[in-house]
């Protein structure tokens, strides 16, 4: 274990990766709804009060604020950050009305919003395919060569030799494809399917259940099966095999996070093992420390949280305002005002008690308050 880094660290890490993230989420909605023509008033990074900031020749105020927990585009036609539209009696003339976000059709408005999370997840695509790009990807037949002392898959009746070629339903090719359908489930027993020979077997594996712990001390509830395989190797691949293999590696995340979120709510896991910003800084700093490459990597993992938090069905997010787009094409007419009001209201305040609960979260589990 090393010593965790400094606060200075943590605070720069924290910058580099969530400032340009935000960025970026941020110019996917401003690009796409001027290519549509609509006026952005304000773009921001942060919110609260403005720090800086400078007004370009089309009116848009580009600033930097306070709270540096996110950002947003106001779009003229927005009564508030959270693109709440504003009353019709807006004093506007015909002209000026027609650059509104709302003015425009459905079927923009819901590509202006869905431009936020779509341009983290290239983001996090691009820096995958760069690293495949660069280091090539890793080739390792599913073959058991070894187990590991109290081997659950060993104790259910598999073999060395054994091949594995499903897990839960699911075909494996490769080794490293394994941990997917393994670490995020702890404590469940999943079939596993082995060919031994001419024969196809299904074996019953309890998957172990292991508190890990990383090189700062970081802990971390796992699925163990307690197998290993043989020595892979790399094998170069070219652009299009690279991108496509950031696209595998992206939606295997947000599997992961998908099962993570419903694991909470099952109670297969607790709420404890979510975290906030103070985590997000920590762990931002840690990858610093270790240089350039880590940090990328960590920045694509942050990238893809981003997209998959602001997708979510919440008003006030970008999977809110897609939520009621998709009532309004159902219903023909948008939502009256108040209930748009109200709605956004209430998600505004659940995203705050979440944050408020992984801030907390984040707190207890500094070392400070450890023992």
């Amino acid at each position: 274990m090393i010593g965790s880094p400094s606060l200075l660290t943590m605070v720069l890490g924290f910058v580099l990766v969530l400032g340009p993230l935000v960025v970026i989420h941020e110019l996917g909605h401003y690009l796409v709804g001027r290519f549509f023509g609509i006026k952005a008033e304000a773009f921001s990074v942060g919110f609260g009060k403005e720090l800086a900031g400078f007004t370009d020749k089309r009116g848009t105020r580009w600033k930097l604020s306070a709270l540096p927990l996110g950002g947003y585009v106001q779009f003229a036609g927005d009564m508030n950050p959270a693109s709440a539209p504003a009353p019709e009696q807006d004093g506007l003339t015909p002209q000026e009305r027609a650059q509104t976000f709302h003015a425009k059709p459905l079927w923009q408005r819901a590509l202006v919003v869905l431009a936020g999370p779509l341009t983290n997840l290239i983001c996090a695509v691009a820096i995958f395919a760069a690293f495949n790009l660069a280091y090539g990807r890793i080739e390792a037949t599913p073959v058991v060569q070894d187990f590991a002392p109290g081997s659950v898959a060993q104790a259910a009746g598999m073999q060395v030799g054994d091949r594995i070629v499903a897990i839960g339903g699911e075909k494996i090719s490769s080794f490293n494809e394994i941990p997917q359908y393994v670490v995020p489930y702890p404590g469940r027993t999943v079939p596993i399917a082995v060919k031994r020979g001419e024969q196809t077997l299904i074996l019953s594996v309890p998957i172990g259940s292991t508190v890990e712990k990383d090189r700062f001390g970081n802990e971390a509830r796992v699925g163990r099966i307690g197998i290993a395989g043989g020595g892979g190797k790399l094998v170069s691949v070219g652009p299009i095999e690279a991108v496509k293999l950031g696209f595998e590696q992206s939606y295997g995340i947000v599997r992961m996070m998908v099962t993570g979120i419903g694991q909470i709510f099952t109670g297969e896991r607790s709420v404890k093992e979510l975290g906030g910003p103070i985590k997000i800084a920590k762990y931002s700093g840690e990858q610093l420390s270790l240089g350039w490459l880590p940090f990328v990597y960590f920045a694509a993992l942050i990238s893809i949280n981003l997209a998959f938090i602001n997708i979510l069905p919440i008003p006030g997010l970008d999977g809110g305002h897609l939520a009621f787009y998709a009532a309004e094409a159902v219903r023909r007419k948008p939502l009256d005002l108040r209930s748009q009001e109200w709605a956004v209201r209430t998600g505004i305040a659940l995203v705050l008690t979440l944050m408020l609960i992984v801030t907390f979260n984040d707190v207890i589990s500094l070392p400070i308050f450890r023992g």
